[in-house]
């Protein structure tokens, strides 16, 4: 692993296949009827969204970093300093799937300005502006590793705090099975978002419709096959379709019946960016994953557990399962929220991570 930085501030920066692209991205079935409608409706209401001049993905950095996994992947990651110099723990955010660093805008902005803590943000293995693999699968324990190359590189020494969202719980749980060491000797608090340990009771792909996780090996298999000829092509496909694209993030990605237009774009936008090929290499390994003996590595430190009530991509079973394995921590469930719970209502993720923060 290693560390290039630069210190200048700056801002955070064949139709069957295609449709697959668009609902395996944001965990959703099927093709919603007047789509076009829905979206140009929506789009006149847009000068009463109070997000509408909100600066997604231009947040401001301290500094930048590239940290190579060992498995040779440059991943980007973006550093925000506090206000003076301080020991509390660095906060490490890690995403999810189809996502990148922007899913946790609205807590890098308000902890920026409560000046406390040292930030850390970065995209995980073909997200955002980290590279790509050029063959093979996406495995957890090798998302696992690169969250330990990054604390190694970006947080050499001194307590951190791992936040998590979705498959970045998981990964957060891939490092600690792969690195208990690092959860007894630096790792002093953990925040699971909208996250899971694995399927329940032999559910499918977590909260995915029925649908869609009977045909998951069906799917893997076409996207698998679909993107080695024609990825590219399957990519221009999804990003023409933005419509469905909108309509299936709004439904199945918020719980609120009214999200906000921009949000909803802003989330979409990250999905859309998330290349086919991605997507693909990603797939078996989340609908294997298996990590609930990994939260073991937890039971001692602290853990603050958040969910959205309306969740259909990792619903309320999930956390509740990760409760009851580990009763002592701290669990918030959000009404009228769903999968981007931290987005969706960000007020109360800050309030609850701001207090979780003052044990240390």
């Amino acid at each position: 692993m290693s560390a290039e930085s630069t210190s200048k501030p700056g801002p955070s920066r064949r139709k069957r296949a295609g449709v697959i692209g668009a609902v395996v991205g944001v965990a959703a079935a099927g093709i919603a009827a007047g789509v076009a409608v829905e979206r140009a409706l929506v789009r006149r209401n847009r000068r009463d969204d109070p997000l509408a001049d909100e600066p997604f993905g231009q947040l401001p950095y301290d500094d930048t970093a590239s940290v190579t996994t060992a498995d040779g992947l440059s991943l980007h990651v973006e550093i925000v300093e506090p206000m003076s110099p301080t020991d509390k723990p660095t906060l490490i955010f890690v995403h999810g799937f189809c996502l990148d660093q922007g899913t946790f805008h609205f807590q890098r902005s308000y902890l920026d300005s409560l000046g406390t803590h040292r930030l850390v943000f970065y995209d995980q293995p073909g997200h955002g502006l980290s590279q790509s693999l050029s063959d093979g699968e996406y495995e957890l324990p090798a998302l696992g590793d690169a969250l330990a190359d990054v604390i190694a590189a970006a947080a050499p020494t001194g307590p951190v705090i791992l936040i998590g969202h979705s498959m970045g719980g998981m990964t957060i749980m891939a490092c600690a099975e792969q690195h208990p060491q690092l959860f007894r000797e630096r790792v002093v608090g953990v925040v699971l978002i909208a996250t899971s340990g694995g399927q329940i009771n032999g559910s499918g792909l977590f909260g995915v419709p029925e649908l869609l996780s009977r045909a998951t090996p069906g799917v893997v298999a076409v996207m698998n096959g679909a993107t080695r000829y024609g990825g590219k092509l399957i990519d221009k496909a999804r990003k023409a379709s933005t419509d469905l694209a909108w309509v299936l993030t709004k439904r199945y990605g918020f719980g609120s019946s009214s999200p906000s237009p921009a949000l909803v774009s802003y989330v979409e936008l990250m999905n859309s960016r998330t290349s086919t090929d991605t997507v693909a290499r990603y797939l078996r390994t989340l609908y294997s994953h298996a990590r609930y003996p990994a939260l073991r590595a937890l039971e001692n430190i602290p853990v603050l557990l958040i969910s959205g009530e309306k969740d259909m991509v990792t619903p309320l079973a999930h956390s509740e399962e990760i409760f009851r394995l580990l009763p002592k921590a701290q669990y918030l469930r959000i009404p009228n929220s769903g999968h981007v719970v931290m987005l969706e209502c960000a007020d109360e993720v800050n309030e609850a991570i701001k207090t979780f923060l003052e044990q240390w």
